[in-house]
């Protein structure tokens, strides 16, 4: 990578925010077929939502024929801005954001979505535009760029090091014929990394037909330099033990942006290992940080518990609060996935 200085940094989640943004579930897969369904994905949402307004502001994207039980779901605290969606998975339509070198602007890359890799059964039309949308919202420069990518697909330290997986930004379906070296230069001029960590694949669930083929907010997070929390699957009849051995052992052997190895600390993953559709990718990595706290996945799960003490050691000095997830898993991802920080100036 270039040894020029970053023109814009992506900051760790654990720098002071603004304000956090996620989208309320209007329609599709996510919202559901049946009423049940839907009371379940508005519910959830809502309950990720009123958690992070106890430590910042939310900035909701609601579409206009929805604002109305939005609202009656919503704590009043909670800004309500409206626009057409396809979805709800705000860390992967939404910007990343970042700020300028000397930490006076704000940035919102605009990366090009594209459904998870042009899924069979997912639309973009509206979600397409949600980044632009949200950066401009925010007061933010849009940095336009040309790589497939979504928020969930990467990880950062703050200081030039970020997590990312093959089967994501080299899949085919997202940006065919690009190798690591062109998405290295793309995400240097784009949120300052100087140091690519290459993860070879992601949990096993997320390769069937509603998942991302591999985002790293499920599979390893970064909650200060030098650390990495990896998501441990200890059942051995569970497929996830030989990616999580795996994944450990290359990450051991792997350095940071600032040429220094990685202590890897293990979050154990629910003692639950199936549901009615499979194996499950239930995950305690897939967690927001926010201001004075860390909003995180409980699964009703014996682990809960064990997993939100080592999140509390991880994050000393923030309050750690739990929100069942289980409903937002069924439909494909975790709190991480529909939340989205914008970082403070």
């Amino acid at each position: 990578m270039s040894d020029a200085a970053p023109a814009w940094v992506m900051p760790s989640e654990t720098a002071p925010h603004d304000c956090t943004w996620m989208a309320w579930p209007s329609q599709g897969y996510t919202l559901g077929d049946t009423p049940d369904e839907v009371a379940a994905a508005r519910r959830t949402w809502a309950a990720v939502a009123n958690a992070v307004t106890a430590f910042e502001p939310v900035r909701m994207v609601v579409v206009p024929a929805d604002v109305e039980v939005a609202r009656a779901h919503l704590h009043p605290d909670v800004e309500i801005v409206t626009a057409e969606l396809d979805d709800a998975w705000m860390r992967d339509i939404g910007p990343s954001f970042v700020r300028s070198a000397d930490g006076t602007r704000l940035g919102a890359v605009d990366w090009v979505f594209n459904g998870w890799g042009a899924q069979a059964w997912a639309s973009w039309e509206h979600d397409a535009r949600i980044g632009a949308l949200v950066g401009g919202l925010a007061g933010a420069e849009v940095i336009g760029s040309p790589l497939v990518n979504e928020g969930g697909g990467i990880h950062v330290d703050g200081l030039g090091t970020v997590l990312l997986t093959e089967t994501v930004q080299l899949d085919p379906g997202r940006n065919p014929g690009l190798a690591r070296a062109d998405v290295e230069a793309e995400l240097a001029r784009t949120i300052g990394a100087t140091h690519c960590v290459w993860l070879p694949r992601g949990l096993t669930r997320d390769y069937d037909e509603f998942g991302t083929r591999g985002h790293v907010d499920i599979v390893a997070t970064i909650p200060s330099p030098g650390i990495v929390l990896l998501h441990e699957q200890q059942d051995p009849d569970h497929p996830d033990h030989a990616v999580s051995r795996a994944l450990r052992e290359l990450l051991e052997d792997a350095r940071d942006a600032r040429g220094e190895r990685f202590e890897v600390v293990g979050v154990p993953a629910p003692r639950t290992v199936a549901d009615a559709e499979g194996l499950v990718d239930w995950s305690y990595i897939n967690h927001l940080v926010v201001n004075d706290g860390v909003i995180a996945c409980t699964y009703g799960d014996e682990h809960d518990d064990r997993a939100l003490g080592v999140l509390a050691e991880a994050y000393p000095g923030r309050r750690v609060v739990g929100v069942d997830a289980r409903p937002l898993f069924d439909r494909g991802g975790g709190i991480h996935c529909i939340t989205q920080q914008q970082p403070a100036l």
